[in-house]
């Protein structure tokens, strides 16, 4: 007779403790218990992977077919502050008790197949769903795409927002080689959008050789705008006078134009009118994706981990605004390219303070203050120019660093991994 936990948090630390492999890639055992539990959904699924932008497309999807109407089911992640955010019905987190309940119907099917947290609760949600009569699902894909978990369901509809350089101990060093991982949502016969502007080779040949329905951002869908509103092309229907996502960030327009070429692909079987676009758009909510918040000094939260996205990161701070300090709130996972987020954004810092993170993947903060000094970032090299590398052994410690020496007129970046921006919430919860 086996003993289940009876909370929720007692069933996630027993399933983090299970399985030996953090991340174990491949989906016969995921294929296996999805069989026995019988997981089918009968509205559209769509299925978003990526480097970077996954996130953003998954909010702004939920954000418009809810505002049509729609009982959308989310799956998305990581979480910040509660598990239950990787669940969202109809806008809102699943409770504890449904769950429970799910995790109590993988466990039941599961039988000698060890699953990973990831492929446990990636059934789990898919279980729940399953379950809810929704008339639309929306899956973010973890790591990849061809090997995760969420693969063993197939979308009616995939987008690949962007592709660049992550994970390489996974996925392999090269564009090209994540490509072809990032491809491999796609199926047979079913659209396959890409928005990223330089699709890569592998992608494209992999969706030609399965026979999938390829819309490639600049030949099948795009977007022409000034600074007052936007317009969207695709191949059966425009989209005018748009307004920008509220959602801030450089990129978050491609992201925008795939959103509307996979409701352009969905038009028969989940029409939506244009001003469920327009305020979809406009009332979409991220945390933790350039996200400003209210008072001073100007705090923003970005979950940026990859040069890419330090990238996108020192281009938006860059569009603020003048702040005569910016104090950088950092820590970063040690399979990162850290020296080239570092790149990206020494020239926008001047004070940084590195922090440790709670897990035994994170790099130290004295790790990244060598970087830093090697990287060129050197604290007081000249009279009167105001710089520093401090290191703090949590967000929360580096974070009431920061508020204590910014001015009012002041900017604190908070980056680096998703555990750096979940710390600081956490404290600012407080």
């Amino acid at each position: 007779m086996h003993i289940h936990p009876t909370t929720l948090a007692e069933w996630l630390t027993l399933l983090e403790s299970r399985h030996f492999k953090v991340i174990d890639l491949g989906l016969e055992r995921v294929a296996a218990v999805k069989e026995r539990l019988d997981i089918q959904f009968k509205c559209p699924v769509i299925v978003v992977g990526g480097t970077n932008g996954k996130g953003s497309t998954c909010a702004m999807l939920e954000s418009i077919l809810m505002r049509a109407g729609y009982r959308v089911g989310l799956y998305i992640k990581p979480h910040f502050l509660r598990f239950n955010e990787r669940a969202r019905i109809g806008g809102e987190c699943a409770s504890d008790d449904a769950l429970i309940a799910s995790f109590l119907a993988v466990e039941a099917k599961r039988g000698d197949i060890s699953l990973s947290y990831f492929e446990f609760t990636t059934l789990a949600i898919m279980h729940l769903f399953a379950q809810a009569e929704l008339d639309v699902v929306i899956l973010e894909v973890g790591l990849g795409g061809r090997l995760d978990a969420v693969n063993v369901i197939d979308g009616d509809v995939a987008i690949v927002t962007s592709v660049d350089i992550d994970h390489t101990d996974y996925l392999g060093d090269t564009r090209e080689a994540i490509g072809f991982e990032k491809a491999g949502i796609f199926r047979a016969g079913k659209p396959a959008i890409c928005s990223d502007p330089v699709a890569p080779q592998s992608l494209i040949k992999h969706a030609e050789s399965i026979g999938a329905d390829l819309w490639l951002f600049g030949r099948d869908f795009n977007y022409s705008g000034d600074q007052q509103q936007w317009n969207y092309g695709g191949r059966s229907q425009r989209r005018n006078s748009l307004g920008y996502p509220s959602l801030r960030g450089a990129n978050q327009l491609l992201n925008a134009s795939a959103v509307l070429a996979a409701l352009d692909v969905l038009r028969l079987r989940l029409p939506v009118g244009a001003q469920e676009i327009r305020s979809g758009l406009m009332m979409v909510d991220l945390p933790g994706r350039f996200q400003v918040l209210p008072g001073r000094p100007t705090v923003i939260l970005d979950v940026a981990h990859n040069p890419h996205a330090a990238a996108a990161l020192a281009q938006n701070l860059g569009n603020m605004g003048f702040h005569p300090f910016t104090y950088a709130v950092f820590g970063a996972m040690h399979d990162k390219d850290i020296d080239g987020v570092i790149t990206q954004l020494k020239e926008c810092v001047d004070h940084w303070c590195v922090t440790d993170l709670p897990s035994p993947r994170a790099a130290s903060a004295l790790e990244i203050k060598e970087k830093l000094l090697l990287a060129g970032v050197t604290p007081n090299d000249r009279p009167g120019d105001e710089r520093s590398i401090e290191i703090f052994a949590s967000p929360a410690d580096a974070f009431a660093n920061a508020m204590r020496r910014a001015g009012e007129n002041d900017r604190i970046a908070v980056f680096g991994s998703f555990l750096t921006v979940a710390g600081v919430m956490a404290a600012r919860n407080h």
